[in-house]
């Protein structure tokens, strides 16, 4: 199962979205997010103990804002060893090369961050 096509034309068109993670957040947080062969994948830019990512980490579900769309999602951390890594990287310093942003898309890239990395999924439940 796929997004809907209104989805990936948001991303093509917007540097932020919406996301909540888990099921007891009540507000949703923007975070960079790219596109991968139509696979979608965000990185904890805090890799902090409390967030959206943790979120996703504990419990698998979540929800993606965009425009005045909401759609329920799940999410799973990607392997630091998957190859699509390299892609990842490519994405993020392809979609985020604003001068105000290519500092943090230069950071985003780097090793450590592979750990803390998650591809989203159409909820089918």
């Amino acid at each position: 199962m796929e997004f809907p096509k209104e989805l990936y034309e948001y991303l093509s068109t917007h540097t932020l979205i919406e996301v909540k993670g888990g099921k007891v957040r009540e507000t949703f947080l923007e975070i960079w997010m790219v596109e991968v062969d139509g696979r979608l994948f965000s990185r904890s830019w805090n890799k902090s103990e409390k967030s959206w990512f943790t979120e996703f980490e504990k419990t698998g579900v979540g929800q993606i804002k965009f425009g005045d769309q909401i759609i329920d999602v799940s999410g799973r951390k990607v392997s630091s060893m998957d190859s699509i890594h390299v892609h990842i990287n490519e994405a993020y310093l392809a979609k985020y090369d604003q001068k105000e942003n290519r500092p943090y898309a230069e950071g985003i890239t780097q090793e450590p961050y592979k750990n803390y990395t998650l591809e989203f999924f159409p909820n089918t439940q």
